[in-house]
């Protein structure tokens, strides 16, 4: 596996990995229609939106990593009681 095809793989640095994985699933059995597949497409939007918003906030704040550990995200996401997007 390619260094950049862990860095995508790696829970740490991707947090979306599970609506990039649905939305590669979809497009799978829908036959590459993009059109059965837009929702997914769209969580996936709104996944990456939202945390690239908080690693901006972390990193306007001195915060390092920028992005939240696989942990803190967890616990970022128990806080607010529901996933955001």
């Amino acid at each position: 596996m390619s260094r950049k095809l862990q860095r995508l793989r790696d829970h740490d640095i991707n947090p979306c990995l599970p609506e990039a994985d649905d939305s590669r699933k979809c497009m799978d059995k829908s036959n590459y229609n993009k059109g059965a597949c837009s929702a997914y497409f769209l969580r996936y939007k709104n996944c990456r939106r939202f945390w690239n918003g908080i690693m901006m906030q972390r990193r306007n704040d001195g915060i390092k990593p920028d992005m939240p550990t696989a942990e803190e995200r967890e616990r970022i996401l128990a806080s607010m009681g529901r996933i955001p997007y």
